[in-house]
């Protein structure tokens, strides 16, 4: 609209100069070399714009011959530069393919065409990575780091080589390179892992500060990494330095409540420290957020020398912050187990293990029955009973990071030196060969009673797990589906006569 206007203007403004023109007219005399020229005004104005004209149009001309090399020059390198993108298009899309032929000789056109382009480096390198060439890609990403706008795609590139080929110390490197360059999340968690790996508690801080100075992870985020590594750097110095200890857990408990292990030692150093109020406040805090074993026996054993009946009343105060959790249900039967109180330890676990409970018994469930059953009455076959349904329970909750199950909480996974990978939850249900070598019974078949008159009595008996929980959590035996054949009963065969089968429950 505005460049309308302006034209009108320019439009009106010729017009009335015209016009101005027309109503004063003039004569112009030219006299050169003995030739006199006379015109009137318009005329002159006219035949000096149509000269303007034509000497613009020459110019132009010659302009263009003169620029034709230059031009063609131009065409030749805009119609190369087309072909090499044509050819990383081809080639990108060959690598996502998994196409190899297409995307070398993709990669070979555009290198060719394009030279050292960043975009013709990395379909080089891709190609190099998906053919399993390693020392190709890491040439294409070495000359990267020679251009500064592909500096930092080369340093990701060699830190990604470095890993997968085991070289922690060099992948380490380009991160830190790359952190030092510019504020990208992935060379910032790649540092920290490194220094969590390597269990560097106090470097891994110092990259979480980093991180959060860089805006590379949040505050939130940022809190809760930060207690996780005063945790860990508490629990290392814990008996050569109790003092710095407490503080460094009690400003990790501050940053993230959540956190169970970190709870559990504030609560045994406070014990150590003779501050038992403050150590049970602490732990049935931390009990009401989330009730985990390792609160419980802590809070249990807060006063040293204690009687069994003390620790079971014990156990009773801390159920009430949290008193339908089966948690609280195992703490009081084990110290009711303790304590000798079987009445008292069955009631607790009629809940979890009764007709109507509202899931399957847990393995630890199943245990703590089979404790119950061993402790008060022997070896039954009500003992037997729970021992086997152990073996196919589910699977309690454990700390797991990575896929791997472990009883203690650590810092940072073992397999990738990821910081707060564990997690309390309960692993799934699924057998595992690996760590069960499993030989499935052959058919039963029919055997004749042999024809001799005397043989000595001998028991078959199915192998069983381990008999107290304690024992249990150093065996990893995997749960079977719910639909797994039953094992078969122990039998006593003799020549011909067969004993009775065990008591299949407890005497009442």
């Amino acid at each position: 609209m505005i460049r309308i206007l302006i034209f009108l203007i320019v439009l009106t403004a010729a017009a009335l100069g015209l016009a101005w023109l027309a109503d004063r007219p003039g004569e112009i005399v030219l006299t050169w070399q003995g030739y006199r020229i006379e015109t009137s005004l318009m005329v002159g104005l006219a035949s000096l714009l149509g000269i303007t004209i034509c000497l613009m149009i020459l110019w132009s001309v010659l302009r263009f011959v003169f620029r034709l090399p230059s031009l063609m020059n131009l065409w030749k390198r805009a119609r190369r530069r087309q072909k090499g993108f044509d050819a990383l298009s081809r080639g990108m899309v060959a690598v996502g393919a998994g196409d190899l032929a297409a995307a070398r000789k993709s990669a070979r056109e555009a290198e060719k065409l394009m030279g050292g382009q960043p975009l013709a480096l990395l379909l080089s390198a891709q190609v190099a990575q998906l053919h399993g060439d390693r020392e190709g890609a890491e040439r294409a990403f070495q000359q990267m780091l020679e251009r500064p706008e592909t500096r930092m795609l080369g340093l990701r590139g060699l830190h990604i080589e470095a890993n997968r080929r085991g070289d922690t110390e060099a992948a380490h490197l380009f991160a830190s390179q790359a952190h030092e360059i510019a504020p990208l999340g992935w060379a910032g968690q790649a540092v920290l892992e490194h220094h969590s790996s390597r269990e560097d508690w106090a470097k891994a801080l110092q990259a979480v500060e980093s991180n959060l100075k860089k805006r590379l992870i949040d505050r939130e985020t940022a809190r809760r990494q930060r207690a996780v590594l005063q945790t860990a750097i508490a629990r290392d110095i814990a008996e050569r330095e109790p003092v710095e200890a407490l503080s460094l857990v009690r400003e990790a408990v501050k940053q993230a409540p959540e956190l169970v292990p970190a709870n559990v030692l504030l609560g045994r150093l406070l014990i150590r420290k003779g501050d038992l109020r403050r150590a049970a406040k602490t732990l049935e805090a931390s009990w009401r957020v989330a009730p985990h074993p390792d609160v419980g026996r802590a809070y249990v054993e807060l006063r040293p020398g204690d009687s069994a009946r003390d620790r079971l009343d014990r156990a009773q105060t801390l159920s009430r912050f949290a008193p339908d959790h089966p948690e609280s249900r195992l703490l009081i039967a084990r110290a009711a187990l303790e304590a000798r109180d079987f009445k008292k330890a069955r009631d607790v676990m009629a809940p979890l293990v009764g007709e109507r409970a509202p899931m399957r018994p847990t393995v630890r469930a199943c245990l703590m029955m089979a404790d119950i059953e061993e402790t008060e009455f022997g070896p039954t076959g009500a003992l037997r009973e729970w021992l086997a349904r152990a073996a196919r329970a589910p699977r309690d909750p454990a700390w797991i990071a990575d896929g791997l199950i472990s009883d203690e909480w650590a810092p940072a996974s073992p397999v990738t030196g990821k910081l707060d990978a564990f997690q309390w939850q309960t692993p799934p249900e699924r057998l595992n060969m690996s760590a069960v070598d499993f030989v499935p019974p052959p058919p039963p078949t029919e055997i004749a009673p042999p024809q001799i008159e005397a043989v000595a009595p001998v028991i078959v008996a199915e192998p069983f797990p381990a008999t107290s929980e304690a024992d249990a959590k150093t065996t990893d035996v995997l749960p079977q589906p719910p639909d797994a054949p039953q094992p078969r009963p122990a039998t006593l065969e003799t020549a011909g006569t067969s004993a009775p089968p065990d008591d299949p429950g407890p005497r009442r």
